[in-house]
């Protein structure tokens, strides 16, 4: 049965998730703060988290950073916040997704289901090889010539999304959906800074692979010919 942790300093909020979590089918494993969370995770198997933001001890984003140090399960952040600034601390910690209370717990429902069926997905299916590139989703690391690189969150998923559909072209508004969610309010211009750092990161490292700007549309993935 997959287990579903939930860590929250309200226990109105707790109940709440607890009762739709079983009624799917799911089981629930509940902390009140981080410390609790983390020594639920030491001592038990769990296949998904979520965390609020607003904690006593150790807060949602601290917790999300030690999760992902520490162990290979989504998390998906809550919080009453929605300013872009705090969605950004929150990808910036290693969150999956995010969600802003209050909220339709039907939604959180959907957006588990999802997390789930990607962290399931088969091997291949979370390898891509460009040449002699491979950008491996399980670890979140691209080896490339002989290096191995670590980029940020949604630099790795705009990359892996392109190269997962080569010479297809993808306006702003599609790449926004597909990496930082429907819900995400910021500036399309954010797809422009992240294109430019995978450029600038993989330009003069490898001819394995180019991402193009495409003249009123947007951007591509192109492979080196064979």
């Amino acid at each position: 049965m997959t287990t579903i942790l939930i860590v929250d300093d309200d226990v109105h909020v707790l109940k709440l998730i607890d009762i739709h979590l079983r009624k799917e089918g799911y089981q629930v494993v509940q902390a009140a703060d981080g410390m609790e969370a983390l020594n639920i995770l030491s001592s038990r198997t769990c296949d998904l988290a979520v965390v609020d933001v607003m904690m006593p001890y150790i807060d949602g984003y601290r917790l999300t950073r030690e999760i992902r140090s520490r162990y290979d399960l989504p998390v998906i952040l809550l919080t009453a916040k929605n300013q872009i600034e705090d969605k950004e601390q929150g990808f910036s910690s290693g969150t999956d997704d995010y969600l802003v209370k209050p909220f339709d717990p039907k939604e959180l429902l959907f957006r588990i289901k999802a997390l789930l069926r990607r962290y399931d997905a088969q091997p291949d299916e979370l390898l891509i090889q460009l040449g002699n590139t491979r950008i491996n989703k399980k670890s979140y690391e691209v080896h490339t010539e002989g290096r191995t690189l670590l980029l940020p969150l949604k630099e790795f998923e705009l990359l892996f999304f392109l190269a997962s559909n080569p010479m297809q072209a993808f306006s702003r508004e599609q790449l926004i959906e597909q990496v930082w969610g429907l819900d995400y309010d910021g500036d399309e211009r954010t797809v422009d800074v992240h294109i430019k750092r995978l450029r600038e990161r993989f330009s003069k490292l490898t001819a394995d692979f180019h991402i193009k700007t495409v003249r009123g549309i947007g951007y591509l993935l192109e492979t080196k010919r064979v």
